[in-house]
């Protein structure tokens, strides 16, 4: 092969592969804010999938979506209908941003079974959000300043470089939280059922904290002033029917720098880890 085959291979070569990737590039939506100078809502609520929020430098919030294809379909009980036709892959997301006021919704027609979604959005860093998602996929946010609230039935949550305040459940999966800054002001939680919860805040933070786990153990490098003595709690719906319940409450509250802000963690299979950041 000469150097101008070599050459014409190497350019149709190229063109085919930039037809193919061209295809497979995710919906990609970028969206002005209202008013660029003020902080930013951000509110995502998928059924499938995992969702990435990134804070960066920018004005406008920039969306980027992928279906992740599943191999369900192979077990349908339509093999026979299919064989000798070939799949022609269903790459449609439905994908819909809302601006108003600075207040960002973004939302996803796709909701088929088999069909997957992971989101990336990289938004301003002044931003508080509120985000879901139920299965397949983790919730990841880095590097904002604001409130987030985030829940995730069946994935994981991992937080990175937050300046402000939290509110994290995730029922199956761990919960992993690291504070460059805490909002003194608001109150916090962390909760799960069956995953660990990991949570690093700055070593000078003050907070009073209550903790409470069933079946795991609790840890920490802060020094925790506990407070073992518990409090009574009365069932006062019972009053009605002549009896009267009061029992201990399993709470524990400990105090870290004094006291402050009220951090709230929940869980009950997995373990606790409390962190003093460097």
């Amino acid at each position: 092969m000469n150097k101008q085959h070599i050459f014409l291979f190497t350019v149709i070569t190229l063109f085919l592969l930039s037809r193919c990737c061209f295809a497979q590039d995710p919906d990609k939506l970028s969206v002005p804010l209202s008013d660029p100078s003020r902080p930013v809502f951000l509110k995502v609520s998928i059924l499938n999938g995992g969702i990435t929020v990134k804070g960066y430098s920018g004005s406008e919030v920039i969306v980027e979506e992928r279906i992740r294809e599943s191999d369900e379909d192979e077990h349908d009980g339509k093999s026979e209908k299919k064989r000798g036709l070939k799949r022609i892959p269903n790459m449609s997301t439905g994908l819909t941003v809302e601006e108003e006021e600075n207040e960002v919704t973004i939302s996803t027609s796709v909701m088929a079974s088999g069909r997957v979604v992971n989101l990336t959005v990289q938004v301003p860093i002044n931003c508080s959000m509120k985000l879901s998602t139920l299965n397949d996929g983790d919730i990841k946010v880095e590097n904002i300043t604001g409130d987030v609230e985030i829940s995730n039935l069946n994935g994981s949550v991992f937080v990175e470089g937050l300046s402000g305040s939290a509110v994290v459940d995730a029922l199956n999966e761990d919960i992993n939280v690291a504070f460059s800054k805490v909002d003194q002001k608001k109150s916090m939680s962390f909760s799960s059922m069956n995953g660990d919860i990991d949570v690093t805040f700055p070593s000078d933070v003050k907070a009073t904290m209550r903790l409470k786990n069933d079946m795991g153990e609790i840890f920490s490098d802060f020094d925790i002033k506990m407070d073992y003595s518990a409090s009574k709690v009365e069932d006062k719906s019972r009053e009605k029917m002549g009896k009267k319940k009061i029992s201990m409450e399993k709470m524990m509250t400990g105090s870290v720098n004094g006291g402050g802000v009220d951090i709230l963690f929940k869980n009950f299979n997995g373990d606790i880890f409390i962190r003093k950041g460097k």
